[in-house]
């Protein structure tokens, strides 16, 4: 029986089947409402072609001339690499004021078919032909790769290329305890090993994010010969602030480290944090014993005082 997972051609070869499978054709097509002629048809392109020979046929033919001259799709693909984050239109317009006539669809065909019709595309290829060649990049080319890479940041895709390269540090709301209030949990993990450490706190602030760092993060990476180089956070006001007045990133500044932040409403980074933080709720919070929160909590906290909220 034959088989294919071409759709296109799916119903053709369904008559074929169906006919072998009943071993009767009149029926087969009484069956798929086709005709004995389109049956005898399609076997007899079988027969002549195999299962190729089913796919329909265009009868229009590419026309050469239609195609613009190679010069003019050579400005447009070097252009492409050179001003990767102009539009087609753009680049249609700074195109003539060089003396190249090409119009905006004419732009947006020379990309697809050079694989250049997106800003991502185009990127890689600026990538590509840097690495090839060694050029020095332009000021509107590093701007374009810096605008990347902070939308990669945004949609959850972070470079990292060694422990300690990259941080990812994020508040949780654990829960409440009586007689003490809202508990939170400073997170912070490292984007290359995954290695997350955490704190319990009774406040959110510049304070506690910076203690977190001090007292957990920077100890562990000194103790391994290992810098601290960028640490991505959202843009909450623990993290965020006047730089000369926030302790947050006075801590940063003092210790050289890069302080990226996230952009507002994008929310796919905090899936770094989510393993480490889906835990840090109030169900977690009721297995942890007054030994557990010393330094943290106050000792007069009674065991199992806990409630949910």
């Amino acid at each position: 029986m034959l088989e294919t997972n071409q759709t296109i051609i799916k119903h053709k070869l369904g008559l074929l089947n169906l006919a072998e499978e009943l071993g009767n054709v009149s029926k087969a097509c009484k069956v798929m409402g086709l005709s004995r002629d389109t049956f005898y048809r399609y076997k007899a392109a079988v027969d002549e072609g195999g299962v190729d020979a089913l796919f329909d046929k265009t009868r229009r033919k590419p026309n050469a001339k239609n195609r613009v001259d190679e010069e003019v799709e050579d400005a447009v693909v070097a252009y492409a690499i050179e001003q990767p984050a102009h539009g087609q239109v753009r680049v249609s317009n700074e195109l003539r004021k060089r003396g190249t006539f090409v119009s905006p669809s004419g732009v947006r065909s020379i990309w697809l078919r050079h694989d250049l019709h997106n800003f991502k595309l185009r990127l890689r290829a600026l990538e590509a032909s840097v690495a090839e060649t060694g050029a020095v990049l332009t000021e509107a080319q590093v701007v374009a790769l810096e605008r990347k890479r902070e939308d990669d940041v945004a949609s959850g895709e972070i470079e990292t290329a060694h422990p300690g390269y990259l941080g990812s540090q994020d508040t949780f709301y654990v829960g409440t305890l009586k007689g003490v209030g809202r508990i939170y949990q400073q997170t912070f993990v490292d984007t290359y090993s995954k290695v997350a450490c955490a704190k319990l706190y009774t406040t959110k602030t510049p304070i506690t994010a910076a203690d977190l760092l001090n007292d957990k993060v920077l100890p562990l990476f000194e103790e391994h010969g290992l810098p601290m180089l960028r640490i991505l956070t959202d843009r909450g006001t623990e993290y965020c602030g006047r730089p000369e007045q926030h302790d947050y990133q006075l801590y940063l500044a003092v210790n050289d480290i890069e302080h990226t932040k996230t952009k507002a409403k994008s929310p796919q980074t905090n899936g770094i944090h989510w393993p480490a933080g889906k835990r840090s709720d109030a169900d977690r919070l009721r297995t942890l014993s007054p030994h557990d929160l010393a330094g943290v909590l106050p000792s007069r906290v009674p065991q199992g005082c806990v409630r949910k909220h």
